[in-house]
């Protein structure tokens, strides 16, 4: 059994309230939020929420902004601070992948222990017991629980790894006891799946894909198809030791990275389901003798933002604007989504609206920042869709719109409309 150990079902009914630093709220983002709720108690509607400036017209989406996990990690990151001052605190990695959160976290006093790709920044060896080390909403592998327990520092007073990432853990223990290989959908460098593969691995052989191309090719190996050989050099790095091509393909089951996109986690579960299906000669009836079920261990946060911008896209922009971290998974997903439909601008504040004719943003594909001119109609209203990732804070989503809404002549404040929303039946 892990960490926190709230069961899961109890997350939903009853969510805890987390003392998350005004910094970070919006008054606009939470009358928003806060109608939303009142009105769709079930979570049913995915239709944006309509901010009409007159002129300016902005389309919320359903869902976005901060999840339970991590406000959690911001609750006991900020805690800690104040409950110890006087001693030094590290990171492991960043807290979330969210550059205000972590810049905040550092002018507190806050030092990180390596980056977000593992590299070290402070040496392990100059920790002492006395020292605090929080481990990020991502989780952390097991030789770095390990390293950390060594030296005399707890890993779990300190410990934010979101309860969604456990699930994940525990359901790999789960069918590894049944003697099920473990294939992780995930982004090999992310801290999230390093952490499942060091987890799943501890109880059985496991595998990393990226993606669909990946899938494909490893159902090949299990079919067959592709000599034993080449495995591993074709997925070196991303399998786990003394991994028997030969052997341990024979029964599988896919579990993923939390905020990998739903829809193409459940396509490669499909597809390699699919695969052991007619290579054993199994039914539907039969194929858990071979694949095991696990379609439950993507996150409610990354199905409901990604639900939301399915929602969001149904309605007619001119563009879209993304809000979050260049190096967040989730958010770099809800961008895929909206690319596919529209114009979309990718940036991680407000201060990347340069001006009504520049606006500063991320390429996904090159990624690097970039200069878009006239994003802007040049005449008259704009209708503008918005959404941003699970770590990014309301207030940053707030600023954003009100850059926006300087550049033209609107009939109504920011602060005025979120009295409107509060005062809604």
């Amino acid at each position: 059994m892990s960490r926190n150990h709230v069961p899961l079902q109890l997350l939903f009914t009853s969510m805890k309230q987390f003392n998350v630093p005004i910094i970070y709220r919006s008054p606009l983002i939470t009358a928003v939020k806060n109608k939303r709720r009142q009105s769709d108690k079930m979570k049913k509607d995915f239709s944006p929420t309509l901010l009409d400036f007159g002129p300016v017209k902005i389309y919320l989406a359903r869902h976005f902004g901060f999840c339970y996990g991590v406000e959690n990690a911001i609750d006991i990151a900020f805690r800690t601070i104040e409950e110890n001052p006087g001693k030094r605190i590290f990171l492991l990695s960043e807290m979330i992948h969210n550059q205000q959160v972590n810049a905040d976290l550092k002018e507190r006093g806050i030092h990180f222990l390596q980056d977000t790709y593992g590299k070290q920044l402070f040496p392990f060896e100059e920790l002492t017991p006395e020292d605090i080390v929080i481990i990020p909403a991502f989780g952390t592998t097991l030789d770095i629980e390990e390293k950390l327990n060594a030296i005399g520092i707890p890993t779990e007073k300190y410990n934010t790894t979101c309860p969604f990432v456990e699930k994940v853990w525990n359901r790999s223990e789960q069918i590894a006891r049944k003697n099920y290989t473990v294939v992780v959908h995930g982004k090999p460098r992310h801290e999230e799946t390093r952490a499942t593969f060091s987890h799943a691995s501890a109880h059985t052989p496991t595998v990393i894909v990226n993606d669909m191309g990946e899938a494909i090719e490893l159902g090949k190996y299990i079919t067959g198809e592709k000599d034993a050989a080449g495995f591993t050099t074709e997925f070196a790095g991303k399998f786990s030791a003394g991994f028997d091509v030969t052997k341990d393909l024979e029964r599988i089951g896919v579990v993923n990275q939390t905020t990998m996109l739903a829809s193409d986690t459940q396509a490669i579960s499909d597809f390699l389901k699919q695969v052991v299906l007619k290579k054993h000669g199994l039914s539907e009836d039969t194929i858990e003798e071979r694949f095991a079920d696990t379609r439950d261990t993507l996150c409610y946060a990354t199905n409901d933002n990604q639900s939301a911008v399915y929602g969001l896209l149904d309605t007619e922009a001119d563009f879209a604007i993304v809000v979050g971290g260049y190096n967040s998974s989730n958010t770099s997903h809800l961008v895929d989504l909206c690319e596919e439909k529209l114009a979309t601008y990718f940036i991680n504040s407000e201060e990347k609206i340069i001006s009504r004719e520049k606006i500063r943003h991320y390429d996904l594909h090159k990624k690097q920042e970039r200069i878009t001119e006239n994003y802007l109609p040049r005449d008259g209203g704009v209708r503008i869709l918005i959404t941003s990732g699970a770590s990014c804070p309301d207030a940053l989503v707030e600023e954003v719109i009100s850059k926006i809404v300087s550049f033209y002549p609107v009939t109504i404040k920011t602060e005025a409309l979120a009295e409107r929303f509060t005062e809604m039946k």
